[in-house]
């Protein structure tokens, strides 16, 4: 079934999002969905693409994912032709269609889902003029990232929790009274009374992440230079290649915090680098702590990458992705 959706302000393209997720779980007769992760084709003329639009498009992007190690875009971009948005073009995950035409009215864009393939996004964006829809994508960049990350965001939870590893959810609720959908290749490398350290190698990589948990003695708790130390703590529970190394939090750069919330949660979040005392290694690290008001006790989920050799973006949204699969007790729900 194709959906549909005009946006005309900034924050429509991501409240459309709510109304249809990009995995339509109703269409079984499409085609899987060509391209890998965070890639994404753009459809429109050489004109637009060589000029201020395409300019705009890259800013915005292919912009720089902040806090990895090397520079990578929030987007693989491909670009091709209207007319070349066919065959396996035209089923690909994440697409972007640029149309121009005096005749409209006024810039805006509109999302469909599982068009040709699935799980599939499509988003067109449309203006009279190049002018006018340069002016768009700048006023609404933020919205225009947002409903593609969750587009792959979704996809990502979905997998995970339908191909989870049942005895990683069984140690987390046993020790934190908290499930969670971690995906399969991941193996528990150590548990303990409020500790859970879980890790998936791969031949020139690692991503991992560890649990944990400790009382919650009010508002300072939950300031940033109190999660750093918390998370030494805890981290020189994971050791380093050599005797005696450990993972800490790198000083070289500060971690970057905020607060947001989620299903009416709220996180902090804390995004920045891991070394390893007494080594060398080190990566991008991205971690989550919110109050377990049933038990008052802080919770933590901490997310790590090593990939020295090849990139890390899609590592590290992998480790993002874990905190969506998080599920407090429904007692909780009611902050």
């Amino acid at each position: 079934m194709k959906r549909m959706f005009r946006i005309v302000a900034a924050i429509s393209i991501v409240a459309a999002m709510g109304g249809c997720k990009a995995v339509n779980t109703l269409t079984d007769t499409k085609k899987s969905s060509q391209g890998k992760p965070y890639e994404l084709i753009i459809a429109c003329s050489q004109q637009e693409w060589t000029g201020p639009v395409g300019d705009s498009l890259r800013a915005v992007l292919a912009a720089p994912v902040p806090y990895l190690n090397q520079t990578e875009p929030l987007f693989d971009l491909l670009r091709v032709q209207e007319r070349g948005l066919t065959g396996l073009v035209a089923e690909h995950r994440n697409i972007l269609k640029i149309e121009v035409d005096p005749s409209i009215e006024k810039a805006a864009a509109g999302v469909e889902y599982d068009v040709t393939a699935r799980p599939q996004i499509i988003v067109t964006m449309m203006a009279p003029s190049d002018s006018a829809l340069t002016r768009y994508i700048s006023e609404n960049r933020k919205s225009i990232v947002e409903v593609l990350e969750q587009a792959e965001r979704d996809r990502s939870i979905q997998t995970n929790s339908e191909f989870y590893n049942t005895g990683i959810d069984a140690a987390v609720r046993k020790t934190f009274g908290v499930g969670m959908k971690v995906p399969k290749g991941y193996t528990l490398a150590k548990q303990e009374a409020d500790f859970i350290w879980a890790r998936y190698e791969y031949p020139t990589a690692s991503q991992g992440f560890f649990v944990y948990s400790y009382p919650y003695e009010g508002p300072e708790a939950l300031k940033p230079e109190a999660l750093i130390a918390a998370r030494n703590r805890f981290a020189a529970r994971i050791p380093g290649p050599s005797d005696g190394s450990y993972m800490t939090t790198s000083d070289a750069f500060p971690p970057a915090f905020r607060m947001f919330r989620l299903e009416g949660r709220l996180w902090c979040e804390l995004r920045g680098f891991w070394d390893v005392a007494g080594d060398f290694m080190g990566g991008p690290f991205v971690s989550y702590t919110t109050v377990d008001t049933k038990t008052n006790r802080v919770f933590t989920l901490d997310g790590y990458v090593y990939s020295p050799k090849l990139h890390k973006r899609n590592f590290v949204r992998g480790v993002e992705h874990l905190l969506y699969t998080v599920h407090f007790p429904d007692s909780e729900k009611a902050e």
